[in-house]
């Protein structure tokens, strides 16, 4: 939340006055919050004035539960009416119109049943990347890092859910990695004592990792045990694909030195976008991704050999959210 500074009008009115225009005792504060509605937060009360794009007036149970989804999107990636109906004790009615309003002031994506995280047109920069849906990433990590043991030669890609399973592997003795993270590889040289392969190429500071034609410099060298990958976009019929050609490339060049492929994704990638293939279904050992996925996508792999994990996220705690929405 955005919270205004008392010098201005709007804010020393609602100091003296409250939002009802009414002299009253408490001390007032008005808000911006994230989806644009303004809040005025007292002692005693939680009173929404009106949302300033839509000019719609809000009540407080209203603000509460986009509050809710917005988080829920921000950790998880994905929502559904159902759950979100069940949860808020509403009809699914309700929520719909929650996620149109949402999606009209550009915070989310409606799909087929619920919604996803809106996402810029690139891929974002590393750091924010890094941040989003980290407790899911962690956890897929943590699940797909049992497959590493010691001495193992293993490829990680430039991906941030790969970054987290380095994270897990730092007490793993004897690794060998090749990877085309530069993030990746420095952590990896700070904190453990694998023997870390950079093939050379040139750096692409969006995702900070060295893209090109390096197929030459593994190719003859030896096989890598596992590789695991990330992707913008995951086809029962194309496999794991990226939105950068530079980066598609790139993978594809460390993927065809593994023996075995592993993708680390989350719930949203299952239903995203990419274009450029570097991994096909016949070459994917295993797909990890968190259990905001829904259960069509499994259903699609049965029977293709790769196994499909779907790892439980832990539950985060919002006991005053829930204590207001339940109030």
């Amino acid at each position: 939340m955005k919270c205004y500074s008392s010098r201005s009008r709007t804010a020393r009115d609602a100091h003296r006055h409250g939002p009802s225009g009414k002299r009253e005792a408490t001390v007032w504060f008005r808000f911006l919050t994230r989806s644009d509605v303004y809040v005025y937060l007292s002692s005693a009360n939680l009173r929404v004035r009106h949302c300033r794009r839509t000019g719609k007036t809000m009540s407080r149970y209203d603000f509460v539960r986009e509050e809710v989804i917005l988080d829920e999107l921000s950790s998880r990636g994905r929502v559904t009416v159902n759950d979100l109906a069940e949860r808020f004790g509403v009809s699914p009615v309700t929520v719909r119109k929650d996620l149109d309003l949402l999606e009209q002031r550009s915070l989310l994506r409606r799909v087929r049943g619920g919604a996803v995280a809106s996402t810029p047109r690139d891929e974002g920069a590393f750091e924010s990347r890094l941040r989003s849906d980290a407790a899911a990433k962690r956890a897929i990590a943590g699940a797909a890092a049992t497959r590493v043991q010691d001495g193992d030669v293993i490829a990680i890609d430039s991906s941030t859910t790969a970054h987290y399973l380095a994270t897990e592997l730092i007490s793993r003795t004897g690794l060998v990695v090749v990877t085309n993270g530069i993030h990746l590889a420095s952590f990896l040289m700070e904190r453990s004592d694998a023997t870390v392969i950079l093939p050379g190429g040139v750096l692409r500071r969006a995702s900070r990792s060295v893209v090109g034609a390096f197929t030459d410099v593994l190719e003859g060298r030896g096989r890598v045990k596992v590789g695991f990958f990330g992707a913008t976009s995951v086809s029962r019929s194309l496999g794991l694909l990226e939105l950068s050609s530079e980066e598609g490339e790139a993978k594809k060049a460390l993927a065809r030195s593994c023996d075995s492929i592993v993708g680390l994704f989350t719930a949203a990638k299952a239903s995203g976008f990419g274009i450029h293939a570097f991994a096909p279904p016949e070459q994917i050992s295993a797909l990890y991704t968190d259990d905001a996925v829904g259960t069509e996508f499994a259903d699609a792999w049965q029977g293709s050999g790769v196994d499909v994990h779907v790892v439980p996220v832990p539950s985060r705690v919002r006991n005053e959210l829930s204590e207001t929405v339940s109030a």
